[in-house]
């Protein structure tokens, strides 16, 4: 028999820790490899974890509310094969995350005070932490002073508000040991105005997903200057040719044909027409990237939102999105996404015309810079021009909201791209077949 650290393999893009859940299995419980041992919770989705390893668990090394490092063991396992001698000489598990902490922390360690790192001795930060620090102007020296109150010392937001309550800042608290690149003076933030509580008034806590959902979004308009572009479309011809696709469709594929995949097409058409709005920002460097990967808002049953993303969907026939976006869907409400399912994305776009909405100005999900949200389809008068004169009839129009990063998007392209998305639209070929 030996004795295999089982650890918390990666969880995605950007994913560095995550929350324990629940354990699935118990101390002395068999396992067989793929099947699953513990639900976590990452800053992205809620999963579970399967057994990278067979065997039976002798010791379970991290409980309910653990937050745990990528890389880090989880368990130990005892498995058939090599006897205890024999496994204490084969090579350790890493149980350090290894994707160039070390150089990453070497590197910051040069640069500016407003770097942080999540990693710091023996000291793990969340992304929450490290987002108000930076927010807050906290060098990387100050926030290793701050005492933490969590588990095993650990740094909570409790502590970075109380911290900044009363009345400690950068200038007041320890001095760097490095010299600090100059920085542009903090920006004062708004603050919330005190809420009364009236008899009666009902208090709910948010949730895990909503506060991330909170931070996410402040942070994405402290992060990028907004600004919103918007056309209106006639979308008679794509209403018609689903209307007369959508029975054949269903019966040959097994799924919906709704607009969603139509629109996705139209966008994913345009961006490879406008390469310069499927980018992020680093710094003073634009990243063109090479994939489009298109991300769709999904409302949840309790009211959270979650954006699964569909991989090269400019490489997906109008079929193959209409089965990913449905399988993505249920799949996105019935809590069963994966990690990498929700990371990637490279434009997003929000289906606000599901809940009668016509006009919308959404949010950037950073890194991206650009969105669009489009709203409910209406029947409208409309001024048809025919070689015999021009006439008044019946026309299907929705609208199509485009917000994009300033500092990278100027009017001309935001204003181009959702203009050249609706053209796609309105210039629908009814003879297509799927």
């Amino acid at each position: 028999m030996a004795q295999v650290e089982m650890i918390l393999p990666a969880m995605g893009e950007g994913v560095m820790e995550a929350t324990v859940l629940e354990w699935l299995k118990e101390e002395g419980d068999s396992v067989t490899l793929d099947e699953s041992v513990v639900e976590v919770a990452t800053d992205k989705v809620d999963t579970e974890v399967p057994a990278t390893i067979e065997g039976v668990i002798k010791k379970i090394l991290v409980q309910k509310d653990d937050v745990v490092q990528i890389g880090a063991p989880i368990a130990i396992v005892e498995t058939e094969g090599a006897d205890d001698a024999d496994a204490e000489e084969a090579p350790k598990v890493e149980t350090q995350p290894t994707n160039n902490t070390t150089a990453t922390n070497e590197a910051v360690s040069e640069n500016t005070s407003q770097e942080i790192v999540a990693k710091s001795g023996n000291r793990f930060y969340s992304p929450l932490v490290r987002n108000i620090a930076k927010t807050e102007g906290i060098s990387q020296d100050v926030l290793d002073s701050i005492p933490g109150t969590g588990k095993d010392g650990r740094v909570t937001k409790d502590d970075m508000m109380n911290f900044l309550k009363n009345g400690n800042t950068l200038s007041a608290a320890v001095a760097p040991t490095r010299p600090a690149t100059p920085t542009p003076a903090p920006v004062a933030k708004a603050v919330a105005p005190a809420v009364s509580m009236d008899n009666g008034d009902e208090v709910i806590e948010m949730d895990r997903v909503r506060k991330m959902i909170a931070d996410r979004m402040v942070a994405s308009k402290q992060i990028a200057p907004h600004v919103t572009s918007c056309v209106e479309a006639d979308l008679t011809n794509v209403v018609v040719w689903r209307n007369q696709q959508k029975a054949a469709f269903k019966k040959k594929e097994g799924a919906n044909l709704t607009f969603m995949p139509i629109i996705i097409s139209a966008i994913a058409k345009a961006i490879k027409e406008f390469p310069k709005i499927n980018v992020q920002v680093d710094g003073s460097k634009i990243v063109v990237k090479k994939d489009i990967n298109i991300g769709m808002a999904v409302a949840l049953p309790n009211g959270n939102l979650i954006v699964p993303v569909i991989r090269n969907a400019d490489r997906l026939s109008l079929s193959g999105l209409a089965i990913a976006i449905q399988d993505l869907s249920v799949r996105a409400r019935e809590n069963k996404l994966k990690p990498e399912e929700l990371s990637g994305g490279t434009y997003t776009v929000s289906n606000i015309g599901s809940f009668g909405n016509t006009i919308g100005t959404p949010i950037i999900m950073q890194p991206q810079v650009a969105i669009m949200a489009v709203g409910t389809i209406r029947k409208k008068p409309a001024v048809i021009e025919t070689p015999q004169g021009d006439l008044i009839g019946i026309r299907q129009f929705a609208y199509f909201s485009h917000s994009y990063d300033h500092r990278v998007v100027d009017g001309a392209l935001g204003g181009m791209f959702v203009r050249k998305v609706a053209d796609i639209l309105e210039n629908w070929d009814v003879n297509l077949t799927v």
